[in-house]
């Protein structure tokens, strides 16, 4: 009997053990539907990224790819059962969301099993736990407990592990792919995901420990979106990775943060939008009209402060921004700001092709003091001596502020500002002073 293979955040026929699974069972018809839900929540890059990487699987498939649209609960049922399928097969998905769409789909497709295998992680939330059993709440004694549990090796999986059905034979209509148009400094696909992989193993993977929290040079693998998407499982990388070596240790190192940000929102779905340590509920952040206003600064990269505006002009013309001066921004808007860190999780959301919610909220909550395994509420970062710090030359600041690319101190500590440049919208010392004032008092 055929079998119905369900993709979702596994774009990529490598390494796709529910790709193994359905193929067990006979013919397997591969599908992909465009959730109305999903689609609204995503900003055009990321749609852009989603689109293009449907193509690329498409190619890879020699056209047997169903791509349609609806609510998955209603049209995952009606493919399975115009096919006959024996069983529907994903890989499983642990957010929120995810979760709730899986439970509605798995009780309308009534007797035909909804079959998970693999997750798009190392270590699937909630096998690492404490010796009780309960998850835990900060990062390093998850680290140990994750290294000590290990991971499988790589599925051998691929194109031809599967007898494919052709969509195209069959009553079903095609959903047309989206293409918002919008620019992307990333190509999608499991092919791209691959490439990009390699050139960071042989050019970068070395300086990774040392380079990688600097913006201004090419210290990152850019890897965030292929992982957001499965265009490549983080086994088949670890697989590349020898560690022995301190750049290899500081990457997988990564990798279990990516696991561990999973596992939390796993246990504690309501800390998506909501503060994972409700102690921190009672503090007091701005929302009014002038709080909007400073807002829209930030997200514009007018705020006067040199390293948040290249960060915000980065991410708003690429829909990527260094993981350094994520952290940066997010401390300038919650500390500096007093503005609630959901205004701020939810522009990265529409902005960011590697948008993820587990990182993205958890992340946010790190900077806010308010998460798992925080930065102290008492440390707040200073925009300035974080610029200094990780782009001494000031050329991250000088290729995406435009206004300072003549100037000689990108970081104006000598207050040589050109006159096309904003002042600074707050007084740091000022707005540090009063950030601690409102974190202590509760």
């Amino acid at each position: 009997m055929p079998t119905l293979l369900w993709f979702r955040r596994d774009l990529r026929l490598a390494d796709h053990p529910a790709l193994n699974a359905a193929a067990d069972d006979g013919e397997v018809l591969g599908c992909f539907v465009l959730d109305p839900k999903l689609e609204a929540s995503s900003g055009r890059r990321r749609l852009q990224f989603l689109g293009d990487s449907l193509r690329q699987l498409r190619d890879d498939l020699d056209g047997r790819l169903l791509v349609t649209r609806g609510r998955p609960d209603k049209v995952i049922p009606r493919i399975a059962g115009e096919i006959g399928a024996s069983a529907v097969h994903i890989s499983e998905d642990f957010a929120p969301y995810g979760k709730r769409r899986d439970e509605k789909v798995r009780a309308a497709l009534d007797s035909v099993p909804l079959v998970a295998t693999g997750s798009p992680y190392l270590v699937s939330p909630g096998r690492v736990t404490k010796k009780d059993g309960t998850p835990y709440q900060v990062f390093t004694p998850f680290l140990r407990q994750w290294r000590e549990s290990g991971w499988r090796a790589p599925a051998k999986s691929s194109a031809g592990s599967a007898r494919w059905l052709d969509p195209a034979q069959l009553p079903f209509e095609q959903a047309e792919i989206p293409d918002p148009g919008a620019g992307l400094d990333i190509a999608a696909g499991e092919a791209a995901a691959r490439k990009q992989w390699k050139s960071f193993v042989d050019n970068g993977l070395q300086r990774y420990a040392e380079e990688r929290n600097r913006p201004d040079m090419h210290g990152t693998s850019r890897m965030s979106a292929y992982l957001k998407f499965g265009s490549i499982h983080p086994r088949t990388m670890v697989t590349d990775l020898d560690l022995c070596h301190d750049g290899a240790q500081a990457y997988v190192r990564e990798l279990a943060f990516r696991d561990f940000y999973a596992d939390v929102l796993h246990h504690w779905p309501a800390s998506a939008w909501r503060n994972w340590n409700s102690q921190f509920d009672g503090i007091r952040t701005d929302t009014g009209s002038d709080a909007k206003r400073r807002f829209e600064s930030w997200k514009a990269g007018e705020t006067g402060f040199p390293m948040v505006d290249a960060g915000m002009r980065q991410l708003r013309e690429t829909g990527f921004m260094h993981n350094r001066v994520r952290m940066i921004v997010a401390s300038f808007l919650v500390k500096d700001l007093h503005l609630p860190w959901q205004w701020g999780a939810e522009w990265f959301l529409d902005q960011l092709v590697d948008g993820d919610m587990a990182n993205n909220q958890h992340g946010w909550q790190w900077c806010a003091g308010c998460g798992t395994d925080a930065a102290p509420y008492f440390r707040v970062f200073n925009p300035t001596t974080q610029g200094e710090k990780f782009d001494p030359s000031g050329d991250y600041i000088r290729r995406w502020v435009t206004e300072l690319r003549s100037v000689e101190d990108a970081h104006l500590r000598k207050g040589d500002r050109p006159g096309d440049y904003p002042a600074p919208m707050v007084d740091h010392g000022a707005e540090r002073a009063e950030a601690l004032r409102r974190y202590q008092s509760i």
